[in-house]
Parts: structure tokens; C-alpha cells; sequence
């Protein structure tokens, strides 16, 4: 039985990784839920799965939290802050941890799990791509296991042999990730001059959250997987490809020097790599449904248009400079999106927003935590700054 803390429970990933425990009650047991603000989502999930523990990363909405599970008849433990977050990722309730809270507030707690032996099954993207080193470091003290959840770093994980092994001595060429190109795939830059928030949410394939939506939209959540992808696999930049594939079942693929390309397919739904993750080495039902490969279309693949989604060739360039130049590239892709989301900056110019303050900071060292989220914090003024000067 694997006692699981879902760090973000109430977001798409949470929901994914909860009906797959749900599936497998004599192996897994949700124990710790976790929610941003969120109070009435994460009522009803405890209601549903009674986990020991539930924490709101508000420390103001810790009353009504415990208020309305009392009034649900729920017993369980209440906390909240941020501080509450990192000691449910690295406390004993919990074998096993979900990172799935989104963005740059993933990272404590998730070092926190690392650093305590936990097997961390990983979706948020943003904490190894701002503290790579520092969280393979932390997984290799700590002794546990690290198994990425993004579809597309698990699909390499399942192609490789072992899962993350040194890739020279495996015989791997490069790691081919697969972009379904998100809505606006084929427009000009033209055509993408007015486009809302509500357009850039509609995902083609996948049902996900605002932000990880409008990523997929510039192709930066591409970029950031592809810096995932480096940390993870210990592959250099000019290692990893990224190729357009519109229908997301061909998840991601792994050359070999031989010539061989071992890819990973099925239908385009997250609960394939979570029972994946939450199982390794076994396998276990999902309750996806089949891959019928006679009723798909013809598959398609293409290069990437990095002149309109220049966000793309903007990860490609920090993971290049190296250092802190990853972390300072989320934080004002973060600050941009969120402007965009708001309605106070147009689509096209978060590439822009994030372009001036990679500029403006040239890379540095990772030093520590610490430092590391000093520089997130000058990231974020710089994008301020930008946004208030394009106003």
C-alpha cells in the first residue's frame, strides 16, 4: 500500500492521479490532499477519498477549511501556509508525492520530497526546470526515486532501458519531444495579433489548467519540457529535438545510435503516465481507454514554427547560457502569462516580455535555494518593469 500526498490536488493533474488511485484501493491510499485557495474542491475530494491530512496554501481560509469538513463530516487534520505544504511533501504520512502544484510554488515542497526519500512523481515542470541540479542533488541524498509525469518525459522514461540511465553508455542519439502545437498551430503571427485568453485555453487534445493552457499555446511549455527533459535525462541541448504532432498520440520518441526510434503512443490522457509512475516497475489499469490505431488518422509530424512561436527558441537559448538563466526565464514567462490571463497584455508580447528580461539578466551560477529564488524575485520585478513600460 503507497500512502500518496497530490500536492495540487484540485487541478487537472490532482483530479487524473486521484481516479487512478481510486481504481486501486489495495495499493494506493490518497493521504494528503493539497489545494491552493480552492476550499470547496478540495472539501469534495476529501469527502470522497478521507485522506489524514489537508492543507490550503492560504493561511487565511484555514477556518473555513475546517469548518466546511466538519460540517461535511470529514475528520482529518487541517493546516495551511507554505510552510504547512513542505512538511506534508516530507512527513511520514506520505511514501509518495505528487508534484502537481503549478508554477514556481511547487519548488519547496518539492525539494522537500527529494530531500526525504520520497518516490516523487513529478508534473511540476517549473521546479527542475529553475532548480535542476539542486532537485537531482536533493533526489540522490535523499535516496529516493524521481519519475516524471509529464507525458512526454514519461513516455522517454518508458523508451529508455532502466528509465534514466547515462544515455552515451545506453547508445541514445537524441530525445525527439512531440509538441501537439497547440490551438494556433499553422497561424501566422499576423493572425494571432488579437487572440483572447478564452481562445488560447482551448486546448486541441488535452483538458488542462489556464496557465499550462496559454504555455501550450506560445509552445513554452514545449521549452520548458525540453530543459525537463535535459535535467532529467542528462542530455545536452543539441541532443533534444522537438517535433509538431498534431494528434498527441505519439507522446514523445528515443533515438538510438543504430538507428532505431522506440516511441511511446496512446490516446491522449494524463491517467496513462500517472498509473504509470504510481506503479514503475509494474502496471497497473489506468482506465484509458484502448488505442485503436485503424480508426487514426494518418499521423503527421512537423518542425516547429520558431519565427511565430518564439518562446520555444527562447528555452532553447537559456538552456543554452546555462546557470540560472531557465529559472529567470519561468519567472517572466509567469509574470507575462498572468498579464495576458488578465487581459492587460496581448498574446504575442509575452514572448517579448520574456525576451527583454533574459536580456536584461544574464546568467548565473546556482549557488543554492536561496540564491536561486532571489533571482526568481528580480526576474519577476524586471517583467513588472517591462509591462509597466510597454503600458
Amino acid at each position: 500500500m503507497h500512502k500518496v500526498a497530490v500536492l495540487g490536488a484540485t487541478g487537472s493533474i490532482g483530479g487524473s492521479t486521484l481516479d487512478v488511485i481510486a481504481r486501486h484501493p489495495q495499493r494506493f491510499r490518497a493521504t494528503v490532499l493539497t489545494a491552493h485557495r480552492q476550499v470547496e474542491a478540495l472539501v469534495d475530494l476529501c469527502a470522497r477519498h478521507h485522506p489524514e491530512l489537508a492543507v490550503i496554501a492560504d493561511p487565511s481560509l484555514e477556518a473555513e477549511l475546517a469548518r466546511r469538513l466538519a460540517a461535511a463530516g470529514v475528520r482529518c487534520e487541517v493546516a495551511s501556509g507554505h510552510a504547512a505544504l513542505t512538511a506534508a511533501a516530507s512527513g511520514n504520512l506520505c511514501d509518495t508525492v505528487v508534484a502537481a502544484i503549478v508554477g514556481a510554488a511547487g519548488l519547496d515542497s518539492t525539494l522537500a520530497a527529494a530531500r526525504t526519500g520520497k518516490r516523487l512523481l513529478l508534473a511540476n515542470k517549473e521546479s527542475i526546470v529553475m532548480a535542476g541540479s539542486l532537485l537531482l542533488e536533493a533526489v540522490a541524498l535523499g535516496g529516493g526515486a524521481l519519475i516524471p509525469v509529464d507525458s512526454e518525459h514519461n513516455a522517454i522514461f518508458q523508451c529508455l532501458p532502466g528509465g534514466r540511465p547515462d544515455l552515451h553508455r545506453s547508445g541514445v542519439r537524441r530525445l525527439i519531444l512531440t509538441a501537439s502545437g497547440g490551438p494556433f498551430r499553422g497561424r501566422t503571427r499576423a493572425e494571432l495579433a488579437g487572440i483572447t485568453p478564452e481562445q488560447a485555453c482551448k486546448h486541441p487534445n488535452w483538458v488542462m489548467g489556464r496557465k499550462i493552457s496559454v504555455d501550450s499555446a506560445t509552445l513554452m511549455n514545449k521549452g520548458l519540457e525540453v530543459i525537463e527533459a535535459h535535467h532529467l535525462f542528462g542530455a545536452p541541448a543539441d541532443a533534444i529535438d522537438v517535433v509538431v504532432h498534431p494528434q498527441s498520440l505519439v507522446h514523445s520518441m528515443v533515438e538510438y545510435v543504430d538507428g532505431s526510434v522506440l516511441a511511446q503512443l496512446g490516446n491522449p490522457d494524463m491517467r496513462t503516465a500517472i498509473a504509470h509512475a504510481l506503479a514503475w516497475p509494474e502496471r497497473v489499469d489506468s482506465g484509458v481507454p484502448s488505442l485503436d490505431l485503424s480508426a487514426c488518422a494518418p499521423l503527421q509530424f512537423e518542425q516547429p514554427d520558431l519565427a511565430t512561436f518564439r518562446c520555444l527558441a527562447l528555452a532553447f537559448q537559456a538552456l543554452r547560457a546555462g546557470g540560472d538563466a531557465p529559472a529567470v526565464l519561468n519567472a517572466a514567462n509567469e509574470v507575462a502569462v498572468e498579464a495576458f490571463l488578465a487581459g492587460a497584455l496581448p498574446f504575442l508580447s509575452i514572448a517579448d516580455v520574456v525576451e527583454a528580461v533574459l536580456a536584461e539578466l544574464p546568467a548565473q551560477a546556482v549557488v543554492d535555494v536561496g540564491s536561486l529564488c532571489e533571482r526568481d524575485r528580480i526576474a519577476r520585478e524586471a517583467a513588472r518593469r517591462v509591462l509597466r513600460n510597454a503600458c
